[in-house]
């Protein structure tokens, strides 16, 4: 990395660029604003320059504190959850890239959401939120929608309040996968959910139905949540006769459960059986064989959730519709490449 010079304005860096002083600005507090090739130079120009905006400046003209609050989901420190830890990453990122920090809100024990999200508002220490792991009559988005404070949503609002989120989408994906088997002959697939009414288990479970209508395909579905019950109920599924060839997973967590079902059926994955999973956790790979799996565009759900959140606090304009970007399936060695029809 160059090193950063002292003295760098940002007239010196739209010169060098060949924009405007408002393009460079854009560049760091619009990004959406702008065209991709242009944010591209002006970015890599900024970086090459070391040029550094004056935050305490910036902040009195806005009357902004150029900081996103963001409500980060409990985890256990043993066992931390690597996807939400991966969007972190990437959202500091993309915050970091428009000139604002990540404030983290959580609950004190004992305390409701909403009340947390009220003591940061009152201490003004933030200009929007942002929230992940929303349900169904989430209490924090209807407290944020009534009164008026921007916010935006990983994950999806319902229809009557503000689509200020941006989702991944699970279904299609889900489809995906299921399209995928059918084309490689697979006739007589599974399905392993879990029990929890979550909106983005509804989804995939939502997205391998309509795949295995659309592919005319045989399936069978079952849920299991513990350890030991994964196990069991995997079994049960791969004990149906015909057989099913393919099993789906809800998500990757059931993996070595139905690793050790088909192990326990004498069946080898990869050769008997194709498994897929959904997250592409780190784990993933780490399994024999490799699981194949679905992964979440993280970076670009950060870029775009900041993206809206720019919208919100810097222009005051509100989204229309929410917005679902596509994930990437990642086929690895449990999904068989030259399975024959059976």
């Amino acid at each position: 990395m160059p090193a950063r010079r002292r003295g760098v304005s940002i007239e010196d860096v739209a010169r060098a660029a060949g924009v405007s002083r408002q393009t460079v600005s854009n560049a760091l507090r619009a990004p959406h604003r702008l065209r991709a090739e242009t944010l591209e130079r002006v970015t890599a120009l900024i970086e090459e320059m070391g040029y550094q905006p004056d935050q305490s400046a910036s902040s009195l003209r806005s009357g902004t504190r150029r900081v996103l609050a963001y409500t980060t989901p409990e985890t256990d420190p043993a066992n931390p959850n690597a996807l939400m830890s991966g969007f972190l990453e990437a959202l500091v990122s993309a915050a970091g890239a428009a000139g604002y920090r990540i404030l983290l809100v959580r609950p004190r024990p004992g305390q409701e959401a909403v009340p947390a999200l009220e003591e940061v508002i009152a201490a003004r220490t933030a200009d929007a939120f942002l929230l992940s792991d929303v349900v169904e009559g989430d209490a924090r988005v209807r407290f944020l929608s009534e009164v008026g404070f921007p916010f935006a949503v990983f994950g999806r609002t319902e229809p009557d309040l503000p689509q200020s989120w941006v989702d991944v989408d699970s279904v299609q994906a889900m489809i995906d996968l299921v399209g995928m088997l059918a084309g490689q002959g697979h006739r007589r697939v599974a399905f392993l959910g879990m029990s929890a009414d979550l909106p983005w288990l509804r989804h995939r479970t939502e997205g391998f139905r309509t795949g295995v209508r659309r592919f005319s395909l045989v399936a069978h579905e079952a849920t299991a949540d513990g350890p030991e019950e994964v196990i069991d109920v995997a079994r049960t599924l791969l004990e149906r006769r015909p057989r099913p060839s393919a099993l789906l997973l809800v998500d990757d967590w059931l993996a070595p459960g139905a690793y050790a079902a088909a192990q326990a059926e004498g069946l080898t994955v990869g050769v008997d059986l194709a498994i897929t999973g959904f997250n592409d956790m780190p784990y993933a790979q780490l399994l024999q064989p490799p699981l194949s799996s679905v992964r979440l565009p993280l970076r670009r759900l950060a870029d775009a959730l900041v993206s809206r959140l720019l919208q919100l606090i810097e222009e005051q304009v509100q989204p229309e519709a929410g917005l679902l970007l596509p994930a990437e399936p990642v086929i690895r060695a449990s999904v068989p490449q030259g399975f024959e029809r059976s």
